[in-house]
């Protein structure tokens, strides 16, 4: 198979084949991620916590970011790699395209992940405009954690959910290529992946978005405590880390995972 990327993705979402995401920060887990068949991995500002112990993502910085995406791109084969955009590295169009820039030309990324919707549209546009792939990230946002007073579901409310879904939209029309939809009710999630024709991956919003990811820590249940209702312990029926790997690309893809004990709507 060749190299995934974002027009391979595209076509995935026509097709109505699920797309399969997973976290990655080093080189040997991102050896057996790509044996698994992953299309989609996410070099994610999570490892602040998982990796670096922090309580939040928020003290990661773009070296850090840099340092881990260089490591997962140095020995990625075929999987389309994303990065995250650590906090407080994107508060104006050019210091976006200077982080975007260090991700991309250091790091190797393929693409840029922005949480966050209104507030970002001109940051997108600013970036697609000048050949930065961006993917959106909406509902719960890790780094706005403060503000959002904690780790709930997001879009429950009417005002909430139409909020939701005029971002999605913004974003998609400043150019973004991707959406992430983080902790959001399943019925909304299904909603806005029906009405966009970027794909949309879910973590934590059902089953009916056209991929999903998760965490690696806590998709092999090696993180301190029981982690969210929407993960799964992959690793606990496998065996092993390969195995692992191995049935969670093959439950995204036969539609298994998540299953409705994951559902948070």
């Amino acid at each position: 198979m060749g190299k995934v990327t974002i027009s391979t993705l595209n076509r995935m979402k026509v097709a109505g084949d699920k797309i399969a995401v997973i976290t990655s920060y080093d080189a040997s887990f991102t050896r057996q991620i790509e044996r698994a068949g992953m299309d989609v991995i996410l070099v994610g500002d999570s490892l602040g916590m998982v990796v670096q112990g922090h309580e939040s993502t928020l003290p990661v910085t773009v070296s850090d970011m840099v340092y881990h995406t260089a490591n997962v791109a140095r020995v990625r084969q075929r999987a389309m790699v994303i990065a995250d955009m650590p906090f407080m590295s994107h508060g104006t169009p050019g210091q976006a395209l200077d982080t975007a820039g260090r991700l991309m030309k250091e790091g190797g990324a393929h693409m840029v992940k922005i949480e966050g919707g209104a507030p970002q549209l001109e940051t997108v546009r600013h970036l697609t405009a000048r050949a930065v792939p961006v993917c959106g990230h909406l509902g719960l946002l890790p780094q706005s954690i403060h503000q959002l007073g904690g780790y709930r579901v997001q879009g429950r409310d009417d005002e909430a959910a139409e909020r939701i879904q005029r971002d999605a939209v913004g974003l998609q029309d400043a150019g973004a290529q991707m959406l992430v939809l983080e902790c959001v009710p399943s019925l909304l999630a299904a909603d806005i992946s029906r009405r966009l024709a970027i794909p949309v991956i879910g973590i934590g919003a059902g089953a009916e978005t056209d991929g999903q990811v998760l965490v690696l820590y806590d998709m092999l249940g090696i993180t301190i405590d029981d982690g969210p209702r929407f993960v799964r312990n992959f690793l606990a029926d496998a065996g092993d880390v390969q195995a692992a790997l191995s049935a969670f690309v093959q439950a995204v893809k036969d539609g298994s995972f998540p299953a409705e004990e994951h559902e948070l709507a």
